[in-house]
C-alpha cells in the first residue's frame, strides 16, 4: 500500500511493479443525471484507489468485445480517474492526460490497452486516464455534460497532481477518435484556460463536433424512440430504459456517430471550434490513420458492386463524382468497390477535417504538427489495412496486452513502430516540440509513421484539391 496526502485528502494506491505506482478509481466529481458535474474538492475519508471505478452506462461496441470490458461494472456514478507514476520522483514530471474514444457512446479508461505503466517506465512521466459520461447521459441537445466532466477532471489534476509528482503547469491532453475530437474541443474551450499546456489528437472524429441544428434534430429523434417529449421525461426513465432506447437508435448505423456528441455553441464549446482552438495558442499534434474506415467496412460487411460504390461517391461529390471516382481509382490502384468507398469515407470523416483544422490553426501561427500512420495490419489477409484504432497499443507501448495480437498480428517490426510513436509523444510532453517541421500553409509537412518514418510535404494534393472543390 502507498499513501499520498495533501490538503484535499489522502489517497491509498499500490505498487504495480518495482518502478511504477498506480492509483485506480479516484472519483473526481459527482453529477446528477442531466446536470453539470460538481467537483470533489475534499475527501473526508481515505480514498481507496486500488481498482477501476465503474464505467459509464453504454451500448457496448466491437472494441468492448475485443477488450473484454463488457462485463465491467456500470453505473451513472462513473466519474473516476486513474494515475500511474514512477515510484521515485525527483522533480515535477510532465503529465499525460488520456481521453478514451468510442464515438462518445461507449468505452472506458479501464481498458488494458490504455494501461499507463509502460509509458511511465519509458518516459518518466505521470499518466492520468479518465471516464466521462457517454451517450444521452453525456451529450444530448446542446448540453455537453461529458465535455464538462473532462474539464472537471482537468481541474482535479490541477489541484492534486503535484502531490503525485506531476507538474500542474505541464499537462498534455491526448486522446483517440472521440477522445481526439475531445482534445480539440478542450483546446477551444475557454473553460480550460490554465489547465492545458499541450495537446495531441489521434484520429479525431471532428465531424462529431456538431451544430445546434444537428443536435436538435438528433434529440427529437431520440425522444421519439424513448417515447418521451422532454429531458424531464427522459429523467424519469430507468438507466436500462435509456440504454435500450439508445440501442434502438443504433440499429441505424448512421445514428452511431450523429446522435450523441459535443455541440458547438453548447456548454463550454464555442461555435467556431477550429478558430477558438487556433486562438488558444495551445500547441497541437494531429494524426490520422491511412485506412480508418476499413474497420467499419469489415465489421459491417455488405455486398457492394461498382454501381453501388459510385452511388456513395455521388452523395459525397455531387456533380464532381465522375472526376472523384477517376482520381480515387488512380490513387488507390487495384481496389475493390468496398475499399474505394472506405478510402473516400476515411478522407471525408478524418483526413479532410484534420487538414481543415490544421489549416485554420497554421494561418494564425498556432503551433501545429500533423502525422499520418500507414502501417497495415496483416491479420485477416490484410483487409483492415491501417484501420481506425490500430495505433492505440503502439502509442501506449502495450503490444503485450491481452488480444492485441488479434488486431496487430505478431510482426517483429511492431516494437520499432511503437518506438516511433512513444518517442515523439514523450518528447512533446517534455519539451512541447516534435522531430518534424510545423504544419504550415505553404508546406503542410506531415510525418509518415510506418516501419520507417519520413517527412512528406503537401501529401496527396490531388485528393486535397478534390475535397476543397466541394467544401
Amino acid at each position: 500500500m502507498i499513501q499520498i496526502s495533501n490538503r484535499y485528502g489522502t489517497f491509498s494506491g499500490s505498487k504495480y511493479n518495482n518502478h511504477v505506482d498506480e492509483f485506480l478509481g479516484i472519483q473526481y466529481a459527482r453529477a446528477e443525471r442531466f446536470e453539470a458535474p460538481v467537483d470533489i474538492e475534499k475527501y473526508s475519508e481515505i480514498v481507496e484507489a486500488n481498482s477501476f471505478g465503474a464505467q459509464c452506462p453504454q451500448v457496448p461496441g466491437f472494441m468492448e468485445d475485443i477488450l473484454n470490458t463488457k462485463e465491467l461494472p456500470t453505473s451513472e456514478e462513473c466519474l473516476y480517474l486513474n494515475i500511474w507514476k514512477p515510484s521515485e520522483v525527483k522533480s515535477p514530471l510532465p503529465v499525460l492526460f488520456w481521453i478514451h474514444g468510442g464515438a462518445y457512446t461507449n468505452g472506458t479508461a479501464a481498458t488494458s490497452w490504455y494501461h499507463g505503466a509502460n509509458l511511465v517506465e519509458l518516459g518518466d512521466v505521470i499518466i492520468v486516464s479518465i471516464n466521462y459520461r457517454l451517450g444521452p447521459f453525456g451529450f444530448i441537445a446542446a448540453n455537453n455534460w461529458g465535455l464538462l466532466d473532462q474539464i472537471s477532471a482537468l481541474r482535479w489534476v490541477n489541484r492534486n497532481i503535484e502531490s503525485f509528482g506531476g507538474d500542474p503547469t505541464n499537462v498534455t491532453i491526448f486522446g483517440e477518435s472521440a477522445g481526439g475530437s475531445s482534445v480539440v474541443a478542450l483546446t477551444a474551450s475557454p473553460s480550460t484556460k490554465g489547465l492545458i499546456a499541450k495537446a495531441w489528437a489521434m484520429s479525431p472524429s471532428l465531424r462529431q463536433l456538431r451544430t445546434n441544428a444537428e443536435a436538435a434534430e438528433a434529440t427529437a429523434a431520440f425522444f421519439e424512440v424513448a417515447r418521451v417529449d422532454s429531458l424531464n421525461g427522459l429523467k424519469a426513465l430507468t438507466t436500462q430504459q435509456i440504454i435500450d432506447a439508445t440501442a434502438q437508435m443504433f440499429l441505424n448505423l448512421d445514428n452511431y456517430i450523429s446522435t450523441f456528441s459535443p455541440t458547438r455553441g453548447g456548454s463550454a464549446l464555442p461555435e467556431t471550434a477550429y478558430e477558438a482552438s487556433a486562438k488558444s495558442q495551445i500547441p497541437l499534434v494531429v494524426g490520422t490513420n491511412r485506412d480508418e474506415n476499413r474497420l467499419w467496412a469489415v465489421l459491417n460487411p455488405q455486398p457492394l458492386e461498382i454501381s453501388g460504390a459510385k452511388e456513395y461517391f455521388d452523395q459525397a461529390f455531387k456533380e464532381f463524382s465522375p472526376d472523384a471516382w477517376t482520381i480515387y481509382e488512380q490513387h488507390l490502384g487495384k481496389s475493390s468497390p468496398v475499399q474505394m468507398v472506405s478510402s473516400m469515407q476515411t478522407d471525408r470523416d478524418f483526413r479532410v477535417p484534420a487538414w481543415q483544422l490544421c489549416d485554420v490553426r497554421s494561418e494564425v501561427g498556432s503551433k501545429t504538427w500533423m502525422y499520418w500512420f500507414t502501417w497495415p495490419t496483416p491479420i485477416f489477409d490484410g483487409v483492415l489495412g491501417c484501420c481506425h484504432a490500430l495505433d492505440l497499443p503502439f502509442m501506449f507501448s502495450n503490444l503485450n496486452k491481452p488480444n492485441v495480437e488479434l488486431f496487430t498480428g505478431t510482426d517483429p517490426n511492431r516494437s520499432k513502430i511503437s518506438g516511433h510513436f512513444t518517442t515523439e509523444l514523450l518528447r512533446f510532453a517534455k519539451t512541447g516540440e516534435v522531430s518534424w517541421p510545423n504544419y504550415t500553409p505553404s508546406a503542410r509537412s506531415t510525418l509518415r509513421i510506418d516501419v520507417e518514418t519520413e517527412v512528406l510535404s503537401e501529401p496527396d494534393p490531388t485528393i486535397r484539391n478534390l475535397w476543397k472543390q466541394i467544401s
